[in-house]
């Protein structure tokens, strides 16, 4: 059992603003949601007293490469559940520059006839240096929206590559989308980014080249699950066994294989076919007990996040003391950095005996 002591009590301000946020005031989600971007004052306070409330709203990822039209598939996805009467809430992650930190947050801008549309909340995130795809309080924002009351959060990354996979432990599903000039079979083989889809989208299929991307998909996949492809010649020629043949039905959830949907976001085509598929999977979610056990890993690597930033904040606090301590003279130089690491790992956690004697990487 986990005790709730030491847990800080929540200011006269972060009570007013909870206040609202019960109320379901969008400018007190939005307030909760600069507060926790920011890390600001008692933000993980406000965040522990609204967790009891989490877990009703279906979380939606949406991730590709830049230029894939991931945020116009996103706004047209938006605007297909809105009219279906669920209430949508949105954070679209931007990169920030490495030079200033700003980010243009041009997501935004592209979901523009959205922003005063009842029911949708969009919020957009600079990525402020992390290299998942996301920035470091998606999750926590997300949190925040499910608490709220929203039937449906959608995360929209940053244009990512072939690593940039941290969507999956924030998503139930996770869409791939891709265009036809995101390079041939070989390349989406060797992609990280494969191995995370629950559903894969060509988008801009209007373009030459779609329906080679869809079946060049759709053969890696199956080489991934270790499928056989009926569909293709034999070695030795083609195989005409299937001819006349009505094709197989689609397994009632015994596993999941990604289907491979057509879109062109920008006329709203395929849409509503990508809706269904999400439902299809949050069902097989649910009745293969897949659901609770990726929630259950989400919670378990977001506990280890949260570890994370509050002993980096005590290093980074034990550092400047010791600087402080030490003065200029403190022989940095001559002294390895496995000899101070040891040190202050030794000061931040008194009485562990490992602390002070090994340093493993």
């Amino acid at each position: 059992m986990i005790s709730n002591a030491g847990t800080p009590r929540l200011t006269a301000t972060l009570q007013d603003l909870l206040t609202r946020f019960d109320r379901r005031e969008p400018l007190a989600l939005a307030r909760s949601i600069s507060l926790v971007e920011n890390q600001g004052d008692g933000f993980e306070s406000l965040l522990h007293a609204l967790h009891n409330r989490l877990g009703r709203a279906r979380r939606l990822g949406i991730t590709g490469p830049p230029g894939a039209g991931k945020s116009t598939l996103t706004a047209s996805l938006a605007r297909l559940l809105r009219d279906a009467g669920e209430t949508i809430g949105v954070i679209a992650v931007d990169p920030s520059s490495p030079f200033t930190g700003g980010a243009l947050l041009g997501d935004r801008v592209r979901m523009d006839d959205l922003t005063t549309e009842p029911g949708i909340f969009i919020r957009s995130m600079a990525s402020r240096g992390s290299h998942g795809g996301l920035s470091a309080t998606t999750r926590e924002a997300a949190d925040l929206m499910d608490a709220f009351g929203f039937d449906r959060i959608i995360l929209e990354t940053v244009g990512v590559g072939q690593s940039e996979l941290e969507i999956a432990s924030h998503a139930d599903t996770t869409v791939v989308v891709l265009v036809p000039e995101s390079g041939d079979g070989i390349q989406a083989m060797k992609a990280g980014l494969m191995e995370v889809a629950d559903v894969f989208i060509v988008n801009k299929a209007d373009r030459p080249g779609a329906d080679r991307l869809r079946k060049e998909i759709g053969m890696v996949n199956g080489l991934r699950i270790g499928r056989s492809q009926p569909s293709l010649p034999g070695h030795h020629g083609v195989d005409l066994s299937q001819v006349g043949k009505e094709a197989p039905a689609q397994p009632a959830f015994e596993g999941w294989e990604p289907p491979v949907l057509m879109t062109v976001a920008s006329r709203g085509e395929g849409i509503s076919e990508l809706a269904a598929e999400l439902d299809r999977h949050y069902e097989w979610l649910q009745s293969t007990g897949a659901l609770e056990a990726r929630r259950l890993e989400a919670a378990a690597e977001h506990a280890r996040m949260v570890l994370e930033r509050a002993v980096t904040r005590r290093g980074a606090a034990a550092w400047r003391k010791w600087i402080e301590e030490v003065g200029a003279d403190a022989g940095l130089a001559g002294r390895s950095p496995y000899e101070t690491a040891r040190h202050l790992v030794a000061r931040i956690c008194p009485g562990d005996e490992t602390s002070g004697s090994r340093i493993d990487g």
